[in-house]
């Protein structure tokens, strides 16, 4: 035994490397050589083998970025027993226009009667549009009446609504006669109609997202009687619809924000 333990280390260090790693899996064990002499020979040394893993470079990253996914254009017409696409395309614009309104009538620099006409106030019927039950006018170009002499016993709940309304107004009372102040115009009255804005938005992402809820319970109801592939397709052209129409409603926020804070 002795002896084989003597003639094994007087054995070339490469031929050592190879019956060591026969004897063990090259991934469990790596020879590292140990720059010291003993006996005149090299000595080599067993070590557990360290995973190694490699990264993705940046260039390699950036090769996946910028490539536009191929977009799906169905013929709505194809499809119209399974679901109405334009439909569902004239669903989603209408949450655009409605945002549009919303932007041009309420969140605008100058305060003007017609930002007061669709404010909800609650009362015993439901909520009414203020223009509904009041009428709306510019006495000057700092202050705008509201008169409830129509509806008498609103006037409570109509100034309420106006001060809750989010455009910093804050009415005061003559009687059934409203009295709105009109703010002027500061940077800090510029970023809360930006902040307002930035709100309605969000509202018109979550009408949005339930038109898309919608078309695709719609969709599922077909599932055993249409193909997979053509229910995925159809799918995809949902959420291609609703990304676009996300993409529309930030284009207008962006613009409305530049305009507010001028």
């Amino acid at each position: 035994m002795a002896l084989g333990l003597k003639c094994f280390r007087m054995v070339h260090p490469t031929f050592r490397n190879y019956l060591a790693a026969s004897i063990r899996p090259v991934s469990e064990v790596t020879l590292k050589t140990v720059h010291e002499r003993q006996h005149g020979h090299r000595q080599y040394m067993a070590y557990s083998a360290v995973p190694v893993r490699h990264f993705a470079t940046k260039k390699a990253k950036a090769k996946g970025k910028g490539q536009s996914q191929t977009r799906v254009n169905i013929n709505a017409a194809l499809v119209e027993d399974i679901i109405n696409l334009e439909e569902v395309n004239e669903e989603m614009k209408s949450v655009i226009e409605a945002l549009k309104d919303n932007f041009n009538k309420t969140l605008n620099i100058r305060t003007s009667p017609g930002s007061l006409d669709k404010i909800a106030v609650v009362t015993a019927d439901g909520k009414l549009a203020l223009n509904q039950i009041s009428q709306i006018s510019m006495k000057s170009p700092q202050l705008i009446l509201v008169n409830m002499a129509s509806f008498p016993e609103c006037t409570a709940a109509a100034i309420k609504a106006i001060r809750e309304s989010g455009m910093n107004l804050n009415p005061e009372v003559e009687g059934t006669l409203i009295r709105v102040p009109i703010p002027q115009v500061t940077r800090e009255h510029r970023e809360m109609l930006v902040k307002l804005a930035k709100q309605n938005t969000n509202k018109a992402k979550d009408s949005l997202r339930k038109v898309r809820t919608n078309s695709m319970n719609k969709l599922k109801k077909s599932k055993d009687t249409v193909s997979e592939d053509t229910i995925r397709l159809i799918e995809k052209q949902i959420s291609q619809m609703a990304d676009d129409t996300v993409a529309e409603l930030d284009r207008h926020l962006a613009v409305k924000t530049k305009e507010l804070l001028g």
